[in-house]
């Protein structure tokens, strides 16, 4: 006689652990994406600076009325800023939750992510200074006049 298998209590609980977990609705799908955003700008001091940086740039973009174009540029380099800061932040959990103590090849991974946000962050140094240097240039020159 054998005995029936088991139930997990909740429906998306796999009983097998190494069982591939999926949302069961896609309301369920944004609302755990909305978490990790939430967890991102609230828990991460970096995330929180960058989004700083990225508001004053927006105030920036409007105080300056900068085109369609540049709003473009502007936008996807604030969100590739914090869309690094969101990568490194995961892989610096999955690590730890993998290697709690250190490990070289752990290392390497938390400075390559970290470093990549770095490169972001630099990038949109570059893309700031190209986007409103000339808008601020040309405001400067029309007060002097």
């Amino acid at each position: 006689m054998s005995a029936a298998p088991s139930q997990s209590p909740e429906p998306n609980i796999p009983t097998n652990p190494g069982a591939h977990m999926r949302a069961a609705t896609l309301i369920s799908s944004f609302r755990y994406a909305f978490a990790g955003v939430r967890y991102l700008l609230w828990t991460q001091r970096n995330a929180k600076i960058h989004s700083a940086v990225g508001l004053v740039a927006a105030l920036l973009g409007a105080v300056l009325r900068i085109d369609r174009y540049e709003w473009l540029i502007l936008l996807l380099t604030i969100t590739m800023v914090l869309a690094a800061e969101g990568v490194n932040t995961a892989v610096e959990a999955a690590v730890d939750l993998a290697s709690p103590g250190y490990h070289p090849l752990a290392k390497i991974a938390k400075d390559v992510g970290a470093g990549t946000v770095l490169l972001t962050a630099i990038a949109s140094v570059l893309i700031g200074l190209v986007l409103f240097v000339p808008h601020l240039w040309a405001l400067v020159l029309s007060w002097l006049r």
